[in-house]
């Protein structure tokens, strides 16, 4: 009896030996598969940042800064927090993104799991300046951001980014690539001056633009529950004679002509900042600052015999034709994609969605 005993014993203390090691394996494997999992939910939350980065016209703000407990699946217990934060810094644009993406596991209070991933963002193309023909960047002119030639680029100026052009491209100072080819790699925006005036829709609703004489009046101009865009309309030329301060949209049918100073054009989300189909001259000493969007039809020239004028744009500058077309214009442009998409609305039922970035692709990814 006690040998019978002690051999259920030895047993017994076996069969619990192995049923305890299969728990830990079991354990083990289950682990593997919830860290398997949370990896690729971090994953997933960057390219959930990564859409929406490149779809600013889907967010209220300027850009998506995240969000917390975030679900691919709804009722699971895997969540994910997002902080976006933008890299105003490199160099000199605003087309890099950081990512923190943290995803985790949720059995009862007190039990987490983690997944950790942080990561670099880099919108590509993203197209500062646009211009529809041959041209010259003078030595005036300094690009943050990538440019698009139709045509041959003789580059004088600054560029501090890819260079794409359907013709040659010389010169110095270019940061990034030179790129030859065949169609640009971000399209024209193609804003037609009638979608914005008299009358333009915003959704299912009309507003009306304000009408603006051939002297713009100074002062500061404010969006209002009839024009929530902003939106100055003129269908003759326009001058602005300085202290002109546009919180909306400033649209020419015809030349758009600068004789003062301190005249400032700030866009509203979705919106561009300034549409003129003809030119813009700028006279001596006159300044304009523009944030958002910018499309020129015939391209950018100085008075006969004024010595200096600024431009300085936040955003992105499109041009049809001809370009820059004077040496003595001091132009700066820094690409700001977020800024610079738009969302038009030619009817009340069809939006028109346009940005000057292409593409992105993260730079760096690491695990912390």
């Amino acid at each position: 009896m006690l040998v019978v005993l002690f051999i259920v014993m030895a047993i017994t203390i076996l069969s619990l030996g192995f049923v305890s090691r299969s728990d830990v394996e079991l354990a083990c494997g289950q682990n593997m598969i919830l860290r398997t999992e949370l990896d690729y939910l971090a994953e997933s939350g960057l390219e959930h940042a990564r859409g929406l980065i490149l779809n600013p016209q889907d967010v209220d703000s300027e850009y998506w800064t995240g969000s917390a407990a975030q679900q691919l699946v709804a009722g699971s217990n895997n969540y994910y927090d997002l902080v976006v934060v933008r890299d105003d810094t490199y160099p000199t644009d605003r087309c890099t993104y950081i990512i923190d993406c943290n995803s985790y596991w949720i059995q009862s209070p007190g039990s987490l799991s983690l997944s950790n991933l942080k990561a670099t963002l880099r919108l590509d193309p993203c197209i500062a300046l646009w211009i529809g023909s041959s041209t010259t960047v003078w030595p005036q002119v300094t690009i943050n951001g990538d440019v698009y030639c139709e045509g041959d680029l003789i580059n004088n100026g600054t560029i501090g980014g890819d260079v794409f052009a359907t013709g040659t491209i010389s010169g110095t100072n270019i940061e990034g690539q030179k790129n030859t080819v065949t169609e640009a790699p971000v399209s024209w925006p193609n804003l037609i001056s009638i979608d914005f005036g008299p009358t333009y829709y915003f959704r299912s609703s009309t507003f009306s633009a304000e009408i603006v004489d051939t002297n713009h009046p100074v002062g500061t101009f404010n969006p209002t529950g009839t024009n929530i865009a902003g939106i100055r309309y003129s269908n003759n030329d326009v001058n602005m004679s300085g202290d002109v301060n546009i919180n909306g949209t400033l649209v020419v049918n015809g030349t758009l002509r600068i004789s003062g100073s301190n005249n400032i054009i700030t866009a509203e989300k979705n919106f561009p900042a300034l549409v003129v189909t003809g030119k813009v001259i700028m006279e001596d000493s006159a300044s304009l600052v523009i944030r958002g969007l910018a499309q020129i039809g015939q391209g950018v020239s100085i008075e006969a015999g004024a010595a200096s004028a600024n431009i300085n744009v936040l955003g992105g500058l499109f041009i049809a034709n001809i370009g820059i077309a004077s040496d003595k214009v001091i132009v700066n442009v820094i690409a700001a994609p977020a800024i610079a998409s738009i969302e038009t609305w030619p009817d009340a039922s069809t939006p028109s969605r346009w940005k000057p970035m292409a593409g992105a692709f993260f730079r760096s990814i690491e695990r912390k």
